[in-house]
């Protein structure tokens, strides 16, 4: 599935942001199953590199607050955000804790980036709404939904915030810079 090899993807990615870290957190809605069912494989990912995963779960606003006390608790060193639409709604909420709480944080999509959040890699929302323009103009057309391919994301984004890096005490590596897509300054 796409999704656990993206989560993975910005498991490397936090890790190359924030090198020390030996655990990291996983801000997960436990009401999507395709949230949960990913967690196995970025688990296995955080093995391989020799990290410890630990997953925190929220599907209220309530529960975004105590999962950061908890962060702040045990001196978090760098959290992960599951791809999850209501997770997505809170990015504000999110942003706004990691900032007030110092925790490095990697995000599914661009918006997270721009809005203030460290750093994103994900599919192109963009591009996923050009795509579905695509199909609705063939659809009315008159070709049968049923009979239209199904269609994987193909164009995914590194976008780094450089003033929220600056802001957390991150020195990050020119390597990474030169991947990103774009860099928020």
């Amino acid at each position: 599935m796409i999704a656990g090899a993206l989560e993975s993807k910005r498991l490397e990615l936090l890790h190359e942001i924030v090198p020390g870290a030996t655990v990291i957190h996983l801000l997960v809605n436990p009401s999507t199953a395709g949230a949960v069912q990913d967690i196995p494989e970025v688990a296995v990912s955080a093995h391989g590199m020799g990290l410890r995963l630990q997953v925190l779960p929220a599907s209220t606003e309530a529960e975004i607050d105590a999962a950061f006390a908890k962060l702040a608790r045990e001196k978090a060193q760098a959290l992960i955000v599951l791809s999850d639409g209501f997770l997505t709604l809170q990015r504000q909420q999110i942003i706004g804790l990691a900032s007030r709480h110092a925790v490095p944080a990697v995000y599914p999509w661009r918006e997270f980036a721009v809005d203030g959040g460290l750093a994103s890699y994900g599919s192109s929302i963009k591009d996923a709404y050009r795509q579905s323009g695509i199909y609705v103009g063939q659809i009315l057309k008159g070709a049968k939904a049923g009979e239209l391919p199904v269609q994987q994301p193909t164009k995914f984004e590194l976008v780094i915030n450089l003033k929220t890096a600056r802001s957390l005490g991150l020195d990050l590596p020119t390597s990474l810079l030169l991947r990103a897509d774009e860099v928020i300054e």
